[in-house]
């Protein structure tokens, strides 16, 4: 099952726990539109052959969908009770903290056996060092960049690059700094309009007739990109302002090979986890090992900025 905002790499991890089950001679079941599916009983027998040509696709196969039902009790026994008469024995979900939120509930009441796998291109969930889809999304971001700086150079203008990031500043702080960004805004990390000023100025007066910023969208400087767009027109005349808010396209597209190998790595191991007996685990990569983080911390724990990236950061926009 997948739930939540789709990420590259869900497809590859869909096709993992479907191959590793018919490795192991297990029935494997899709269920459609996440929790919603499961309380419908929309399912589907998946076998090795039914996942092919989907390991270069982007977004799921499943399809996904929120599911307000599911946040209740009686929408919990409904899906309860139609995985037990479909003689279902656990479940694969791959999603982020709201879908693993939800599966730690569902096993708590029901005491199914239930291992997460993180797909989310935002690498917010605590237990792993990467998610499904955020290695494919700064590869886009990246590239989207590169294309704005060839205008921004052209036309000496300033670019504010919004990127994904509500609650973490990951993508924003690799991006920026593989894309040679001039500054980088992240929730982590309060800059302040003055320094941020301040920071543009050094930059003119090195020679930089352009300048990207990359912004991630829950940077707390100002209420949103186009407050700061005006705050730094009205102080720096001689720059021209654009906003460019890169949105869902950084959700899109072929997944990297680091994410289909990931998701095939993490697909073996929930699999076999629940084979095991294990349960209310989710799979992730740490230190390029994969290992089990128990849900409730993965919910819970908190993904932490890369402080000698930060560092990096701040020399390299010297």
């Amino acid at each position: 099952m997948t739930s939540g905002g789709d990420a590259p790499g869900m497809n590859a991890a869909i096709r993992s726990v479907v191959r590793t089950c018919a490795y192991h001679n297990i029935e494997c079941y899709g269920i459609y539109r996440g929790y919603e599916g499961m309380i419908e009983g929309d399912f589907k027998a998946m076998d090795a052959r039914s996942v092919k040509g989907i390991i270069n696709k982007g977004g799921t196969v499943l399809k996904s969908a929120r599911s307000q039902a599911f946040r209740t009790p009686e929408g919990r026994q409904q899906a309860y009770n139609q995985l037990t008469a479909a003689n279902i024995d656990g479940l694969v979900t791959i999603g982020g903290d709201g879908t693993f939120t939800g599966a730690m509930i569902f096993n708590q009441e029901f005491d199914f056996p239930i291992m997460g796998i993180p797909g989310t291109i935002d690498n917010d969930i605590y237990g792993t060092s990467h998610t499904l889809g955020y290695d494919t999304a700064l590869n886009t971001v990246v590239e989207a960049i590169d294309k704005i700086r060839d205008t921004a150079s052209s036309h000496n203008r300033l670019f504010f690059i919004e990127v994904m990031g509500r609650d973490v500043g990951h993508i924003a702080l690799n991006v920026g700094v593989g894309a040679g960004a001039e500054e980088i805004l992240i929730p982590e990390e309060d800059l302040g309009l003055d320094r941020l000023l301040e920071s543009l100025r050094r930059s003119k007066q090195s020679g930089k007739s352009s300048s990207i910023v990359v912004v991630a969208e829950g940077d707390k400087i100002g209420k949103n990109v186009f407050e700061l767009k005006d705050y730094v027109e009205e102080n720096m005349t001689e720059y021209e302002v654009r906003v460019s808010v890169l949105g869902h396209m950084q959700r899109g597209g072929s997944p990297s090979c680091f994410d289909r190998v990931l998701a095939s790595r993490m697909g073996v191991k929930a699999v076999e986890s629940i084979l095991e007996g294990k349960t209310n685990f989710m799979v992730g990569l740490l230190n390029d090992k994969i290992a089990l983080t128990p849900l409730d911390k993965a919910v819970k724990g908190k993904s932490e900025i890369n402080m000698e990236l930060l560092r990096v950061s701040d020399i390299m926009t010297t």
